[in-house]
């Protein structure tokens, strides 16, 4: 099993938390992976509402150089999976459109053929990997605790551009591999609504608001912890939440927001600091608390 890495630009700048945990829990599951080096920024589906046919290229050139590397790509990222699958949903339906853009790929000796798969590491855990291996590798019943899941915008739509047709296991994917833990996944409203950020620098307000509501109504529900496989979710739902606090009446909210492998890394008994615990913005330490005190996993 091996990929075309594509980490996506939040897991090296703002959420590097996410970078170290998802190469320990790689590591530990035995993924082969050879990053996409030259590979660059997906649009983040901003650019393509200005200039969709120069996001479609940058995102076409990465599925190229994949290709030319003759493996599938693995992402770590929901925002940059939603765009990828977008953009290659588009030039595949439109052979005139591909032909244009392999017109500009052509200046550095590239041209796409349209055979690219694309993968979240949610996707590759529940369809390549499979639950029952993926939990041969926990160590920890986390029995104990409860996780709301926050998928986010781009990994639930459009689901014809991400295959749920195809693959309906991935309209409940997060669930699923949360409760493989043992843990508790918190059916909640905000799952697979927008955290806020894409709004955050027109309506600030608004957006705070929206991390607020999510937030809120997990920790109302009893969530320990929220978990979510977009690292731009993070950034917001956990670095916005003292202001999105103050919208509560009681002032407070303090739910952590963990990185999908952060959560998979405390099932497999990994150091808090292995999976970057340390760097959030609310506290984990009553998580790694009761992962500290779970009982032993057994199989």
């Amino acid at each position: 099993m091996k990929y075309a890495f594509y980490p996506g630009c939040v897991a090296r700048g703002g959420t590097p938390e996410l970078m170290v945990s998802a190469n320990a829990v790689m590591d530990r599951l035995g993924i082969e992976r050879e990053e996409i080096v030259s590979a660059a920024c997906t649009g983040a589906g901003v650019l393509q509402e200005r200039n969709q046919k120069l996001g479609d290229a940058l995102n076409v050139r990465t599925f190229a150089l994949a290709e030319k590397m003759g493996l599938p790509i693995m992402t770590i990222c929901s925002t940059c999976q939603g765009v990828m699958s977008q953009a290659n949903r588009r030039v595949l339906r439109d052979p005139e459109y591909l032909a244009e853009i392999n017109e500009v790929l052509a200046e550095e000796g590239l041209q796409y053929k349209g055979t690219t798969v694309i993968k979240h590491f949610l996707w590759v855990l529940v369809e390549e990997i499979g639950i029952e291996e993926l939990q041969k590798t926990f160590t920890k019943e986390l029995s104990g605790l409860k996780f709301a899941p926050f998928y986010g915008c781009y990994i639930v739509r459009p689901s014809d551009a991400l295959g749920f047709e195809e693959h309906p296991e991935r309209q409940t994917s997060l669930e699923t591999v949360i409760e493989s833990t043992g843990a508790v996944a918190v059916e909640n409203d905000g799952k697979t609504k927008c955290c806020g950020l894409p709004i955050l620098l027109i309506n600030q307000s608004n957006a705070i608001q929206m991390v607020s509501n999510h937030t809120g109504e997990a920790k109302d529900l009893g969530a320990d912890a929220m978990v979510t496989p977009c690292p731009l979710c993070h950034l917001n739902l956990d670095g916005y939440q003292p202001k999105a606090a103050k919208r509560r009446p009681s002032g407070k909210i303090d739910l952590p927001i963990l990185h999908l492998p952060q959560m998979l890394g405390l099932a497999m008994g990994m150091q808090p600091k292995e999976l970057g615990l340390q760097r959030h913005i609310i506290s984990t330490k009553e998580v790694i608390g009761k992962a500290a005190s779970a009982p032993v996993a057994v199989r």
